[in-house]
């Protein structure tokens, strides 16, 4: 579907959910790997629909395995497709985990990872006697009782500006690790426990390493303590395990 050459360049934003679970995360890394990632296999079906060579911008990266249920994008476009068109063509030739929920047309300097404000991650934790079966994809399960109150003063530690080197898989970096953690939620149900971090911004692995932290705070095996020591020390190994990616899911992304 050729669009118009004389009209202005759109920029159209996309907002998306996606089951991670086969992919090799959101980003493309060159041409080899673009059908195994989110951003190579909507780019794709964007060139297609278009006739164009689309490059679409993320929020941020999710990595391989993780979930979104509030993934922002934007791409620039000489098509003059209606945005209800798109979001029909998208939909019906991308694959079923993948769906884009809105397309909307947006301002010319509308950048969707410079202009975010804050992103919200949760990770499912499973309890319950017995693991969900069906949940397994989409949930860590826990085998052992966790204390709410110990992370929630686990938690509270972590809330704030930190340098937060020292609860990621970052190596060495010139690059600032100093991010603002603004709430951490605990929300227990009845065989699922949500940990909800929102901030604005989070580094390689941060959520994962900071809901192990407060898990094994939760079970007794480490002192909430730990957390102003891994931010003293910047230490990796001063955190805790980093918990697998099927229970992380990409909430939310915030904008002014």
């Amino acid at each position: 579907m050729q669009g118009n050459k004389n009209i202005m360049k759109r920029n159209i934003k996309l907002l998306m959910e996606y089951d991670g679970g086969r992919y090799d995360g959101w980003q493309r890394l060159g041409k080899k790997n673009s059908g195994t990632t989110i951003q190579g296999k909507i780019e794709e079906v964007l060139s297609k629909m278009t006739g164009e060579t689309i490059e679409l911008i993320g929020s941020g990266r999710t990595d391989a395995g993780v979930h979104a249920r509030g993934q922002v994008a934007n791409f620039h476009t000489d098509s003059d497709m209606k945005c209800w068109e798109m979001k029909y063509y998208l939909n019906r030739y991308l694959p079923q985990d993948i769906g884009i929920l809105y397309v909307s047309d947006v301002p010319e300097r509308f950048h969707s990872r410079l202009n975010a404000k804050s992103k919200r991650y949760i990770y499912r934790v499973a309890t319950g006697d017995v693991p969900s079966v069906f949940d397994r994809h989409y949930t860590w399960y826990c085998f052992d009782r966790l204390d709410m109150g110990l992370m929630k003063e686990g938690a509270d530690l972590m809330v704030g500006q930190h340098d937060f080197k020292g609860f990621s898989s970052v190596k060495k970096t010139n690059k600032s690790t100093v991010r603002t953690v603004s709430q951490i939620d605990i929300d227990v149900k009845e065989r699922e426990i949500d940990l909800i971090f929102e901030g604005n911004g989070f580094l390689y692995n941060m959520v994962r390493i900071m809901a192990g932290t407060l898990v094994e705070i939760g079970t007794g095996d480490r002192e909430s303590e730990t957390v102003k020591e891994v931010f003293r020390t910047k230490n990796r190994e001063k955190a805790g395990m980093t918990l697998p990616p099927q229970g992380l899911f990409l909430d939310e992304v915030f904008y002014e």
